[in-house]
C-alpha cells in the first residue's frame, strides 16, 4: 500500500494512486474499526468525488455497515452531522489541492478526527485487504478497476443521491429533504446560532467559495445573518476547483473586495474547513491575525477558558509576541488541525488554529469550519465598532515570514531526517537570534522538505530562506 494518512487524512492523485480498490478497501476498514452501523459521507465538487464515494460506501456495505451519502457540503457540515447523530464519517477531497487530486478524512463517531493509534490501526487493514483483495471483499461487493471514473457532481451543496442507511429518518428531516439538504441546513443554523441572538446587518462581503463546497452555504448563512453578500467563483463544474482562487489564491478576491468598496473579504478552500479574510482595502489577513483578534475579543469577554490559545510550529512570532504582550499562553503543536484539537482537548482550551486560516473554536464545533471562523470574525470585527484592517493591525504586528519548498524524490529522503536538517537550520537560527525564528520540517501531504524563515526585515527573511534551502537540496542530493 503506497497511500498513508499524512497530517490530514489520505491524499494523491485520483487519476492514478487513489483508485476505487484502495477507496473501497479503506471504507471496510474504516466500517471495521470506527464501529457502529452506519457512516456519513460528503464529497466536494471535483469530478472524481462521485465515483470514489460510491467506492467507499460499497466498502462500508461489504463491512456490514450503511452509508449515508450527504453529497456536496462542506467538511464540517459532515463533521456537525456525525455529532448530531453520533455515527462516523468521511470528506472526500484534496481541500485546497487542484481537480486531479483527491482524499479522504475520516472522522470518528461523534464527530472528531481519528488519533494516530486509530490511523494506524486503519492503515494496517487496508494494507491487509489490498494484499488479497478480491478474495477479502464480501461476495457480490461491487469494484471497479483502475482511475476513479470522473462524473463531475451537481452544483451545489446538498447535491448526490442518499442511499437507504437502513435507519429511521434523522430528526428534523422530513420525507422531502435530502440528507445534504439536513446536513447543510443544521451547519448554517450552528454557525448562526453561534452569534447568540446578533447579526453581521451593515456589513459588506464578498465570498470566494473556491468553486468548492461553499458555493452555496457561505452565502447562504451571512445573508441570513442580514450581511451584504457577493459572490465570485462559485460555479463548480468538477474541474475549476482551487483554479486560481481560494484559500490559496486571493488575488482576485482582494481585487475584488478594494474594487468593490466591500468590508472584508473571505477566501475558503476546497472543502470549506479553512478561511483566510481580506480588509476593506484589499489586504490579506492570514489565520494567524484572525485567531488573534478572536483570541483578544474572547479573553476582553471572558470566553477564552484557560486563558490560553493553541497554534502549531508555523504560526507567526509575532502572534506569539501579542499574546505574551496581553498575558494570554501559547500551546505549541506540530502542524495539523488534529494536533491542535488533541491539544485543546488535553489542557480544556476552546481556541486554536494554523496559519492557513485552519481554526477550531472547540466550544462551538469539533472540527476546522471555515464559515464559523468567518462569522466569528465578522461578529469580533463588527462589535469592536473599528473595520477589519484596524482589528488585525491592532491584534498583531505579523514579521516577515518567507516559506520555500525543497522538493525531496523519495529515494533521497533519509532515515535520519531530523538528524540530517538540525544542524543545517541550527546554523542560520544562530545568525538571526532573539529577532527571527526558523523551522524545518518534511511536508505531511507532499513530497517536500517545508522551509520557513521569520525575520524582522524582509530581505534577511528571503536570503536566510533561500540559502538555507540551498543547503537541504545540496546535503539531500548527496546521499
Amino acid at each position: 500500500m503506497s497511500l498513508t494518512f499524512g497530517t490530514d487524512g489520505v491524499r494523491g492523485d485520483a487519476r492514478s494512486e487513489l483508485t476505487p480498490e484502495f477507496v473501497e478497501a479503506l471504507g471496510r476498514a474504516a466500517a471495521v474499526v470506527l464501529g457502529g452501523d452506519r457512516l456519513a459521507v460528503g464529497h466536494d465538487p471535483r469530478a472524481s468525488g462521485p465515483g470514489l464515494v460510491e467506492a467507499l460506501c460499497r466498502g462500508v456495505r461489504s463491512a456490514g455497515g450503511a452509508a449515508v451519502d450527504l453529497g456536496v457540503v462542506p467538511t464540517p457540515a459532515v463533521a456537525r452531522w456525525c455529532e448530531d447523530e453520533q455515527v462516523a464519517g468521511a470528506m472526500v477531497s484534496a481541500s485546497h489541492n487542484l481537480w486531479h487530486d483527491n482524499g479522504v478524512k475520516l472522522f470518528a463517531p461523534g464527530g472528531r478526527k481519528l488519533s494516530d493509534e486509530v490511523q494506524h490501526e486503519i492503515e494496517w487493514r487496508v494494507g491487509e485487504l489490498l494484499d488479497d483483495y478480491p478474495t477479502v471483499l464480501a461476495a457480490g461487493a461491487r469494484h471497479n478497476h483502475g482511475a476513479a471514473e470522473f462524473r463531475p457532481a451537481a452544483s451545489g451543496d446538498g447535491a448526490g443521491p442518499v442511499p437507504d442507511t437502513g435507519s429511521s429518518r434523522p430528526v428534523g428531516m422530513s420525507a422531502g429533504d435530502s440528507a445534504g439538504d439536513l446536513a447543510r441546513r443544521r451547519h448554517i443554523q450552528a454557525v448562526a446560532a453561534s452569534l447568540e441572538g446578533r447579526d453581521l446587518a451593515g456589513l459588506r462581503i464578498v465570498v470566494d467559495a473556491a468553486n468548492g463546497a461553499a458555493c452555496r452555504s457561505a452565502p447562504d448563512c451571512l445573508r441570513a445573518l442580514r450581511a451584504e453578500v457577493k459572490t465570485i467563483h462559485a460555479e463548480p463544474d468538477g474541474y475549476n476547483i482551487n483554479d486560481g482562487c481560494g484559500s490559496l489564491h486571493p488575488e482576485s478576491l482582494q481585487a475584488a473586495v478594494a474594487s468593490s468598496g466591500a468590508d472584508a473579504g473571505l477566501a475558503f478552500d476546497g472543502d470549506a474547513d479553512r478561511v483566510l479574510a481580506v480588509d476593506g482595502g484589499g489586504r490579506l489577513v492570514d489565520g494567524d491575525q484572525i485567531l488573534a483578534v478572536c483570541a483578544i475579543d474572547r479573553a476582553q469577554r471572558g470566553r477564552l477558558t484557560g486563558n490560553a490559545v493553541v497554534v502549531t510550529v508555523m504560526s507567526n512570532l509575532g502572534l506569539r509576541q501579542a499574546m505574551a504582550e496581553r498575558d494570554i499562553d501559547v500551546v505549541e503543536t506540530p502542524v495539523g488541525d488534529r494536533h491542535v484539537l488533541e491539544a485543546l482537548e488535553e489542557r480544556d482550551l476552546v481556541l486554536g488554529g494554523e496559519q492557513s486560516g485552519h481554526l477550531i473554536f472547540r466550544d462551538l464545533a469539533t472540527t476546522g469550519d471555515g464559515l464559523l471562523t468567518a462569522v466569528q470574525l465578522l461578529d469580533a470585527v463588527k462589535r469592536s465598532g473599528n473595520g477589519l484592517h484596524v482589528a488585525a493591525a491592532g491584534a498583531m504586528t505579523r514579521l516577515p515570514q518567507v516559506l520555500v519548498g525543497v522538493p525531496v524524490p523519495p529515494a533521497a529522503v533519509p532515515a535520519d531526517l531530523d538528524a540530517v536538517l538540525g544542524p543545517i537550520a541550527a546554523a542560520t537560527e544562530d545568525r538571526l537570534g532573539d529577532s527571527g525564528r526558523v523551522l524545518v520540517r518534511p511536508s505531511g501531504t507532499e513530497p517536500l522538505i517545508r522551509v520557513m524563515v521569520e525575520a524582522a526585515d524582509l530581505e534577511a527573511a528571503r536570503t536566510e530562506a533561500a540559502q538555507l534551502a540551498a543547503r537541504i537540496e545540496a546535503v539531500l542530493s548527496c546521499r
